[in-house]
């Protein structure tokens, strides 16, 4: 995800005080159990590989009932009072908006986060903990920005536990099974640059 910057206000807001602030807003902000945090800008690697995936899972949605949503999408986390920005999202199946302004998923398939040196741990933990409350959830994907790495954690039917995955190098491919997709490291990482040691396979 993009990196989060200081609590906007101090005061408990409300998730309706929130939406009616980030709606009148210039710039994007998360709502996590009534404080309201500012998004900062990312790094041409992180724009890229969002641009590269929004891209490969477009094309293979396809003709089907799929919809790929990049990170303008808010994403409503009601049993943990969050709403967030995935960096891109993919929905199966009719997609349920919590009010008429169409702006707020309340049922994503498919979650993706591209790590951020400061919200690494965020979006591994505490992150991941509150998407595994949303029902609708089947997979969500963690994919590097510093080395060609794709992690996956998959829900397994009628459980609570999900089986981890992961794809590494530019030669390697992830499966998808939810939706079920394809990520080919080499599109997802095409352009992207490595500062010097990085990306480099031991």
């Amino acid at each position: 995800m993009q990196a989060a910057s200081n609590v906007i206000r101090t005061t408990e807001f409300t998730p309706e005080m929130y939406l009616d602030y980030e709606r009148r807003s210039a710039f994007k902000s998360e709502f996590v159990n009534g404080a309201i945090f500012a998004m900062a800008g990312a790094s041409e690697a992180h724009n890229l590989i969002v641009a590269n995936v929004v891209r490969e899972l477009g094309m293979q949605m396809k003709g089907r009932p799929c919809r790929v949503y990049p990170s303008d999408m808010r994403v409503r986390i009601p049993q943990k009072k969050r709403y967030v920005y995935p960096d891109a999202i993919v929905v199966c199946g009719e997609p349920e908006f919590e009010d008429e302004h169409r702006d707020t998923l309340l049922n994503p398939t498919v979650v993706i986060e591209v790590l951020s040196p400061s919200t690494e741990n965020y979006d591994r933990v505490a992150k991941f903990a509150a998407y595994r409350t949303v029902a609708s959830l089947q997979e969500y994907l963690l994919i590097s920005q510093d080395t060609p790495l794709i992690e996956c954690y998959t829900r397994q039917e009628g459980t609570r536990f999900w089986l981890f995955s992961d794809a590494d190098g530019r030669d390697a491919v992830m499966e998808l099974n939810a939706i079920p997709a394809r990520l080919a490291l080499a599109e997802v990482y095409e352009h992207v640059e490595f500062q010097p040691g990085q990306g480099v396979e031991p």
